[in-house]
């Protein structure tokens, strides 16, 4: 069971009502993850504490151990080396994880059984789709800081994915980014009605 120190509901709760573009800039536009890495299926969208997993391109024995320590709410975020030959998590380990209450996954590596992990709800961003399955020998790290998507993760940062990609909030700095976020979400909702309100008139 990790011991790493966890953002609250609340905080969590904040972030989710903030796309991950507007968070990035919050952040001065730093801590997204590169474009590789993006939803696996439509509509898919995460956010809550990162688990960290650390494990050898095309294997994932520590990804599995990961499910079993996680706590409800985590995202299982998971270096893989950006191999994308081999599926990492297919929708049976997505079940699994759905069923304990794992808000989602973020893979830098390949995943499978894409419209399966629709069905079940379960919200994954990797870097590519195989029907290649994996090997289960390890080894690996879990609750350790890695990189995905040429973004640094420690445990416990927040995880915000949506249809743009991913973003990163270290947790030591999340209480500002997220005042700094809603600030830019403020700022560009008056901007688009300002816009609306223009295309309004130039129609009637």
């Amino acid at each position: 069971m990790s011991t790493t120190t966890s953002p609250g509901a609340d905080l969590i709760a904040r972030f989710a009502r903030i796309p991950a573009a507007n968070i990035g800039d919050g952040m001065d536009r730093l801590g997204l993850m590169d474009g590789g890495i993006s939803p696996v299926w439509t509509g898919a969208a995460i956010a809550g504490p990162a688990f960290t997993c650390w494990t050898r391109s095309g294997d994932n024995l520590f990804i599995h151990k990961a499910i079993d320590e996680a706590q409800a709410g985590d995202v299982i975020v998971v270096n893989g080396s950006g191999d994308s030959t081999r599926a990492l998590i297919g929708e049976l380990i997505a079940a699994r994880a759905k069923a304990k209450g794992i808000a989602g996954f973020v893979i830098d590596g390949a995943v499978r059984d894409a419209d399966g992990m629709r069905e079940y709800g379960m919200p994954v961003f990797a870097r590519a789709v195989t029907p290649a399955g994996p090997y289960k020998h390890g080894p690996g790290r879990l609750q350790v800081p890695i990189a995905v998507g040429g973004v640094a993760v420690n445990p416990g940062d927040i995880i915000v994915a949506d249809a743009d990609g991913v973003a990163v909030v270290p947790l030591a700095q999340a209480a500002d980014i997220v005042v700094a976020a809603e600030s830019v979400q403020t700022n560009e909702d008056g901007r688009r009605r300002d816009l609306e309100q223009h295309l309004d008139l130039a129609r009637s």
